[in-house]
């Protein structure tokens, strides 16, 4: 397996000029995109080789992967690992391996044609016909090349991709690999993937592969920012063009209402546009009328290539904190929130619709409006529903378990520079984005953790100074070296579950003197966004007992009890941990998953989940005790 590191790490340094950090606008098609589904049942195998290099070596991506051996269907986008019944599988760490064959519509071969992979856990290599077009380190977000060269427009083509779910010291999450080598217990070549994080290693191609055509003149990037002056929105945008062209091309910028309505134009690259009395954009419980009102910015390039249509939903809001309040328009907002994991049965962390539209109606049936994407970036397609339906997202890197020396060195850094690059790139227009994460739960009481903390988060606000920035702090005592630099305080809290686990008469005590403490210290507002205890669904006891529902809620109501003596001083919001069940690594400490959800792995509510959507919809800050009655009815909550 180092081996096979070290010959890609050699051929991504010899293809490291072909990817700057250029636009990834997601794939939307126009009178002048076009979008090709690459989703499916892909040929599948894995390299069981001692040193995993097999594959390598025998340049498995030199023919179809049904000459090298059997193959398996795999669906994509899906997890490989619960799709099929054998635990080698399941359980693989290395190189995994797909291709499948395609065509390309010949009028695309004077057009501009790009192979997207939307996600791929952790290390991606590409070849399309036996050629090397692309290699990305790191998973959850998308990456692409344009690849016309390497095509064929009269006949077959193949793609192949081999997909490395290895975790090592420098990578996000980071972990590491222990080689056994007693001969007495292991055979030659053993080695275990010791994680970092408490989620499974779910890999594979996990969200959807397109191909997609532009002209060659094209917009490659856009960037809309927005403020608010009285009644009036003010509409900042950039738009950055890319190709070969004769002349320089020109723009047209309008902003479209829902109505089809134009509000405002532009013929500038740049520029402010302003949108009298607009409709703001609001988290759905803070205006029951309009919430998460959405606009379009339609831009059409032209130049001598021809035109270039691209269609930006948006929404007009503001972010800001003072040393008490998270304001979103200038009003105060509290996250009643859900932490959450993309997980689920079979399908792992790959897309589904249908789970994602169940998860927003149990989103909204226990009125929530706010969630963290724990502890990766999410999905494109979650934050357009978070877009448009109203819920404010803490959006956070795959920083998580940064806890070892190791993870602070300066490839650790640099990768992290990098991922925090492209979480920004991807998701800077979204208004639903309320607030970057860089990492959740690192070592940040070790004083390595203040210098790279310190550039890691000056470099998120450098790229996007219109949001918050912050980190998720596990520390307890105080001895913190990376919260200085954060705009709110994120707080991971579990007294009387990891410690002083059953005694629930300790927690209104010892968490209201941690966040009294904390909040004298550096005068931020607090959110707490980790609380909880595993839950068995079924299993009960009175008195209640550890891993019953009566405990998780009897657990809940003694915090919920400190949160609204502290909410209105310095505390803005709360998320329980968690969403749903999801699945971990074996282990002694956890039966088939970590089972805090409030929630089964199959959306399922414990008993918990009522206590919640009681507490929360009674939060609401509606316009009228109608709007709220009226929503309470559309959604059978009395």
């Amino acid at each position: 397996m180092k081996t096979c590191f070290t010959v890609v790490l050699l051929i991504q340094l010899a293809f490291h000029s072909c990817f700057g950090l250029n636009g990834m606008l997601y794939p939307r098609e126009s009178e002048t995109r076009n979008i090709q589904s690459l989703d499916g049942m892909w040929n599948f195998k894995i390299d069981l080789s001692s040193n995993r290099n097999a594959s390598f070596e025998n340049k498995w991506y030199n023919a179809p992967l049904s000459q090298t051996g059997p193959v398996i269907p795999m669906p994509v986008p899906s997890s490989y690992n619960d799709v099929t019944q054998q635990k080698e599988i399941r359980d693989f760490v290395g190189w995994a391996w797909y291709d499948r064959q395609f065509y390309v519509d010949s009028q695309w071969k004077n057009r501009r044609v790009v192979l997207r992979f939307e996600s791929a856990h952790y290390y991606a290599v590409v070849w399309v016909n036996s050629k090397l077009v692309m290699i990305h380190d790191g998973g959850h977000l998308p990456f692409e090349a344009v690849v016309n060269n390497f095509l064929d427009f009269d006949g077959v083509n193949r793609v192949t991709v081999a997909v490395n779910n290895t975790l090592t010291p420098h990578t996000l999450p980071p972990g590491t690999i222990t080689y056994k080598s007693d001969p007495k217990k292991y055979p030659p070549g053993y080695f275990t993937q010791n994680l970092q994080m408490d989620f499974f290693n779910y890999a594979g191609l996990h969200r959807h592969v397109r191909l997609y055509s532009t002209p060659t003149t094209y917009i490659d990037d856009i960037t809309v920012t927005t403020d608010i002056q009285g009644t009036t929105g003010i509409v900042h945008y950039n738009i950055k063009p890319q190709g070969e062209t004769t002349s320089p091309p020109s723009v047209r910028v309008e902003i479209i209402n829902k109505s089809g309505h134009s509000v405002g134009s532009s013929n500038q690259m740049s520029g402010d546009i302003q949108v009298n009395n607009p409709e703001f954009w609001y988290p759905y419980t803070m205006n029951l009328k309009s919430p998460a009102y959405m606009y379009t910015l339609k831009v059409t390039l032209t130049s001598p290539a021809g035109p270039d249509v691209y269609r930006l939903p948006f929404g007009i809001r503001t972010v800001r904190v003072t040393n008490t309040e998270l304001l979103i328009n200038n009003q105060p907002f509290y996250c009643h929130g859900v932490a959450k994991h993309e997980d689920s049965d079979i399908r792992g962390k790959g897309l589904d619709y249908a789970l994602i539209a169940k998860d927003f109606n149990m989103l909204k049936w226990l009125g929530v409006n706010c969630f963290r994407t724990s502890h990766y970036p999410y999905a494109e397609e979650i934050l357009d529903q978070a877009d448009q339906q109203g819920i404010a997202i803490i959006d956070e890197s795959p920083g998580v378990g940064i806890t070892k020396n190791d993870n602070f060195g300066p490839v650790s850094l640099a990768h992290h520079l990098e991922v925090m690059g492209e979480l920004v790139r991807r998701d800077k227009n979204r208004p639903s984005v309320i607030i970057w994460s860089t990492a959740n739960e690192p070592a940040s009481s070790n004083k390595l953790s203040e210098a790279y903390f310190k550039s890691v988060i000056g470099h998120t606000k450098t790229l996007d100074p219109t949001r918050p920035v912050t980190f998720v702090c596990n520390n307890i005592d105080h001895t913190d070296y990376v919260v200085q630099f954060v705009d709110i305080i994120c707080l991971n809290r579990y007294f009387a579950w990891y410690s002083d686990v059953s005694h629930t008469e300790l927690i209104q005590l010892q968490l209201g003197n941690n966040l009294d403490t904390w909040n004298q210290k550096y005068n931020k507002p607090i959110m707490i966004t980790e609380y909880g205890a595993d839950t068995i669904a079924g299993l009960h006891r009175d008195p209640s007992f550890v891993f019953t529902e009566e405990y998780q809620v009897e657990f809940m109501g003694e915090y919920h009890k400190t949160f609204d003596a502290k909410r209105g001083k310095y505390l803005v919001g709360e998320m329980v941990w968690n969403f749903a069940d999801f699945m971990t690594v074996q282990g002694i400490t956890r039966v088939v998953g970590n089972k805090k959800g409030i929630l089964t792995r199959q959306r399922q509510p414990k008993h918990a989940a009522f206590l919640l959507q009681s507490r929360y919809h009674k939060m609401f800050n509606c316009s009228s005790p109608k709007d709220t009655r009226l929503y309470f009815q559309s959604i059978n909550v009395s």
